[in-house]
């Protein structure tokens, strides 16, 4: 119906009116503000912060810092939990409104190079979105609009995306943790900042690590098809 298309044009019209407003907005970000709203809502502190998080991936607000501010609030293991669960709300709000808005027309207008990519993404399915939240080659937020236009099936983009971005989250909190230990002058701060530099170790090495599983499959394979 006709109208529908009118609808669909007026929520993206307001949508990119609303990103272009957090992207221009998301340098005057402050933290002070966040964690005084944090401590101000008591026993729904958490709830507020995962709601804040949603909506900021949504609008290209700057999920770094929020992952920095739900460790320094929460510490490193509920300020992981809130943290993943916020930016993978907002992932999930990132994609549906792609899907919905945008999905059906790029599934009609895709031809040529740019079929031939979105059906490598779609034959890949979890594992891509799997690669993609490992290996953070394309901007979050931007990607999460970007894989609401493929047929991959949300509920494994969900899941893929909650497990595999749990290493670079929990790194990422553990550093706005041991900035609220260094503020405090902890005791642990030698310990708690030799574990930090170990996370971020391990996540500098994730890239390299998944490309070189990825070729060992690609190998086995092609003897498997050769000896076939």
């Amino acid at each position: 119906m006709q109208w529908k298309l009118y609808l669909r044009i007026l929520l993206g019209l307001l949508l990119l009116g609303a990103i272009l407003w957090g992207f221009n907005h998301r340098q005057q970000f402050d933290p002070a503000q966040l964690e005084q709203w944090v401590n101000d809502a008591g026993w729904w502190a958490p709830l507020l912060f995962m709601a804040i998080y949603a909506l900021a991936t949504p609008l290209f607000l700057p999920g770094s810092l929020l992952t920095l501010a739900g460790g320094a609030l929460f510490g490193p293991l509920w300020g992981t939990l809130y943290n993943l669960t916020g930016a993978t709300i907002g992932a999930a709000l990132s994609f549906l409104l792609a899907r919905t808005l945008a999905g059906e027309w790029v599934e009609q207008k895709s031809a040529g190079r740019l079929e031939q990519l979105m059906q490598g993404v779609e034959r890949e399915g979890w594992r891509f979105v799997a690669l993609v939240r490992l290996v953070p080659l394309f901007p979050f937020n931007l990607l999460n609009y970007a894989l609401g236009l493929t047929r991959i099936s949300f509920w494994s983009y969900l899941l893929a995306t909650w497990i595999f971005m749990l290493p670079g989250g929990f790194a990422y909190t553990w550093l706005g943790y041991l900035g609220r230990e260094a503020a405090t002058g902890s005791a642990s701060l030698v310990q708690n900042l030799m574990i930090g530099v170990a996370l971020l170790a391990m996540v500098a090495l994730l890239p390299r690590m998944v490309n070189r599983f990825r070729g060992d499959k690609s190998g086995i394979d092609d003897s498997t098809r050769e000896d076939s």
